[in-house]
């Protein structure tokens, strides 16, 4: 999503016609970035009903532009309020993504936020298992592979179960492999997933792995000025599908998975968008996905719109509270209405939540 207002639906017919072929490359990894973290928890008072607590997160590994902290209570806790971070619960499970001032964090930087929770008055024991950006924080650290700086092409995997949701980066031949983007795509997936069950009582299922990466067939300069579409808001993200449909033997729209698709390509006037069981997304988001372009509650927040498109939503008329408006900027705090859970439980690809 680029960050001026343009939720723009795709509509079906304009999403390139059925093409055949199976070739896919994989990917191994190369110089993906060192992770580790370390977590200190601190109920700092308690009373009947609530407490408070403060939590401390020591990166250590390389330097974060954003991160998310998750863990799930043991006993019923519940946050109610949160400061130096937004946080989130479902279920046992809570997440927290930094604030806008504190989402760099440097290898062996500290940041720290606190909430109030509620209680049972009778047992309020310390989480123990933590997560930042997807890694276990056990005070180590973990290296990243130290394969060759180039990606190799590797045996296709199986074609994964129908009735899920497929993640696709493409990467132009020019865009050196990064981990980075296989990762923070696969956490704003899952993400979107969390909210999805949060807000409509069930979900829909990921493939493992989260993300499939594509060895693009040109350098990023042909998906960006080759022209593909009405105007050159679509030429990235239509190039970039079309080639998807062609490797995969995918189909638009596509009755067997909700497809996303992001590319690391985009020219200034490159934009994104979703509809027809497809999300299809310019360089500015894989970049924001990544931890490198702005706060994360932004990117979990645009995924959760394209996906209400791929779904079957329409924009919203006006800026209304739902993820289907410019609200979706104010994630986590925004809701979709009955109507648009109705109309996502009943269209065409309600079958895949569960």
């Amino acid at each position: 999503m680029l960050p001026r207002w343009r939720r723009t639906p795709v509509v079906a017919a304009a999403l390139a016609a059925t093409l055949t072929g199976t070739a896919l490359t994989g990917m191994t990894t190369a110089q993906a970035a060192a992770s580790g973290c370390r977590v200190t928890y601190t109920v700092g008072s308690q009373w009947g009903g609530g407490f408070n607590a403060e939590v401390a997160v020591t990166n250590l590994g390389d330097a974060l532009t954003g991160w998310t902290l998750r863990w799930s209570f043991t006993a019923g806790q519940v946050v109610t309020q949160a400061w130096n971070a937004a946080a989130t619960q479902s279920g046992a499970a809570v997440t927290a993504v930094n604030a806008a001032w504190n989402g760099n964090l440097s290898t062996n930087g500290t940041t720290t936020f606190g909430f109030n929770a509620s209680w049972n008055n009778s047992s309020n024991p310390a989480p123990t298992g933590f997560t930042l950006n997807g890694v276990a924080c056990t005070g180590a650290t973990t290296p990243g592979p130290t394969a060759s700086p180039t990606a190799t092409p590797t045996t296709a995997p199986q074609t994964p179960p129908q009735r899920t949701v497929r993640a696709y980066w493409l990467r132009p031949t020019d865009v050196p492999y990064d981990q980075r983007y296989v990762d923070g795509i696969a956490t704003v997936m899952r993400e979107a997933q969390r909210y999805y069950r949060q807000e409509l009582g069930k979900t829909f299922t990921l493939n493992n792995p989260v993300v499939e990466v594509v060895n693009g067939d040109h350098p990023r300069s042909w998906y960006e000025n080759t022209p593909n579409g009405g105007e050159c808001y679509w030429w990235v993200v239509f190039n970039m599908q079309q080639e998807l449909l062609r490797k995969l033997a995918l189909r638009a729209p596509d009755s067997r998975w909700i497809n996303v698709g992001e590319i690391s390509a985009e020219a200034p006037c490159s934009g994104g968008g979703g509809g027809g069981g497809w999300v299809i997304l310019s360089g500015h988001d894989a970049d924001g996905a990544a931890g490198i372009n702005g706060p994360m509650n932004r990117w979990y927040g645009g995924m959760v719109h394209e996906l209400g498109h791929a779904f079957g939503l329409p924009d919203s008329t006006s800026t209304d509270g739902t993820p289907m408006s410019a609200s979706f900027y104010n994630y986590p705090n925004t809701h979709f209405s009955q109507a648009q859970k109705d109309r996502i439980l009943n269209g065409p690809y309600g079958s895949f939540l569960s």
